[in-house]
């Protein structure tokens, strides 16, 4: 049979005994079995170990010194209803544990027993605690995950990689690079890696580094002392520093002076700053996300961006595609921006004809979401109703197989939701044979 510690490694078992023999006797049964234990003399060694989503159980003796076992159980359970609590009874304690077990204990074991007893009843313990964080793990993330898609809205391959992506790395120490064109949304990204960690009680920091006269950033992001320059009249304390313990986000990295981006790489590498006019090292711990338009490494060999931050930066990389290389996720993206639009004027909300949204649909957007937002509200107010020639922007040259591709696979993704992925009805819709519109599916990455 496999050990369960092979199953559940970081699950173990706590023991609250106060007899060292009998205690030495339980822990060496749990040991050979291959589960990692740990005892303790009293219910107040025991307590400050027990938090919540504690890994593991607990196996208490009934009489202990000072607080006894069922004291210790109503605390735990208190605190954590689905820690399983096992209580150790002695010869003639019949009363005590049927009101150990109306208090919420998971078992009781009398006085004596025999090691595989022990075992057996600690196996299915294990099993139960296992489970229960696993189910709460599994709650936490499907939260996450509803609080991603509700912010980052789509349905493409494209946007669903990110969403897990971001997933994964949002509650992790690890910096990010955050790659996309103006209006993306690289600032929603970096705001949800910050909401959805365990920072996120603390402050999240956003500098434009494009924003700012080249002699005002070193000062913006490292603050300083009082007369360390003409007009530094009072100690400030810069981005790094109020970032502490929170989220520092870098917007426009690629606009950083080189002298700054030097200063910057030591942050990373150390975790210290040293404020202007000072020679005091102060510690930080902030997670740095940085964002850009560019191709740093193409800066970086034409030595217009320092290589060796580029490559610190580069750590985990997130890149967000272009709203035209995800047209699919236009009519969701344009619906929920009316909706919003029509909640904050106060005005009815329009409907979307047909020519319009193939006009939303064909358009090149080079201002990516937030020109879509920008169409989506002028619409809500009366503004305009024609997106054909809403931008003065050079379009991306195109090939007419690709432009013939964006358009099919447009037009098949807004007929897959219209008919809320209903193959046949989309099908008869778009007047193809249901095969060709499941192979076509299939060529572009489309989810009925």
């Amino acid at each position: 049979m496999t050990s369960l510690s092979s199953q559940s490694p970081d699950l173990k078992v706590l023991i609250v005994e106060d007899d060292p023999n009998v205690r030495l006797g339980c822990e060496q049964a749990i040991q050979l079995a291959g589960i990692p234990v740990e005892g303790v003399a009293s219910a107040e060694a025991a307590l400050p170990m027990i938090g919540q989503d504690f890994p593991g159980i607990l196996i208490t003796d009934m009489r202990l010194p000072g607080m006894n076992g069922l004291e210790l159980l109503k605390n735990v359970i208190l605190n954590d209803p689905a820690l399983p609590v096992i209580m150790i009874t002695g010869h003639g304690d019949v009363t005590l544990a049927v009101e150990a077990m109306r208090a919420g204990a998971y078992d009781f074991i009398p006085k004596p027993f025999s090691p595989e007893h022990l075992v057996e009843v600690v196996r299915r313990a294990l099993e139960k605690r296992s489970l229960t964080l696993e189910v709460e793990s599994l709650r936490r993330r499907l939260a996450h995950r509803e609080a991603i898609e509700a912010r980052l809205i789509g349905r493409s391959p494209q946007i669903e990689k990110v969403r897990r992506l971001l997933l994964d790395v949002a509650d992790t120490a690890v910096d990010v690079l955050i790659l996309g064109e103006t209006g993306t949304g690289k600032e929603m990204v970096a705001r949800c890696l910050h909401d959805l960690s365990s920072r996120h009680a603390a402050n999240y920091v956003a500098l434009n580094c494009g924003g700012l006269p080249d002699n005002l950033i070193d000062s913006e992001l490292f603050g300083h002392e009082a007369g360390a320059f003409t007009g530094a009249q009072k100690r400030r304390i810069g981005k790094i520093e109020h970032a502490n313990g929170g989220t520092l986000f870098l917007d426009e990295v690629e606009s950083m002076p080189m002298a700054v981006q030097i200063k910057l790489l030591r942050v990373l590498q150390e975790r210290v700053i040293e404020r202007l006019g000072s020679n005091q090292l102060i510690p930080v711990a902030c997670r740095v996300i940085a964002a850009t338009k560019e191709n740093l490494k193409d800066l970086s060999d034409k030595q217009r961006f320092r290589a060796d931050l580029y490559y610190r930066l580069n750590v985990v990389t997130i890149d967000l595609p272009a709203l035209r290389d995800r047209r699919e996720d236009i009519p969701l993206l344009f619906e929920h921006f009316m909706l919003h639009a029509a909640q904050q004027h106060g005005r009815p909300l329009p409907e979307v004809s047909r020519e319009q949204l193939q006009q939303l649909m064909a358009h090149d957007w080079p201002g990516n979401v937030r020109e879509l937002r920008n169409a989506a509200e002028c619409l809500v107010l009366g503004l305009r109703r024609d997106f054909g020639r809403a931008s003065t922007a050079e379009p991306r040259e195109q090939s007419l197989a690709e432009a013939v591709e964006n358009f099919e696979r447009s037009l098949i993704a807004a007929e897959l939701r219209r008919q809320n992925g209903n193959l046949a009805r989309s099908s008869e819709a778009l007047r193809i044979p249901k095969t060709t519109l499941h192979d076509k599916i299939r060529k572009y990455g489309l989810q009925a």
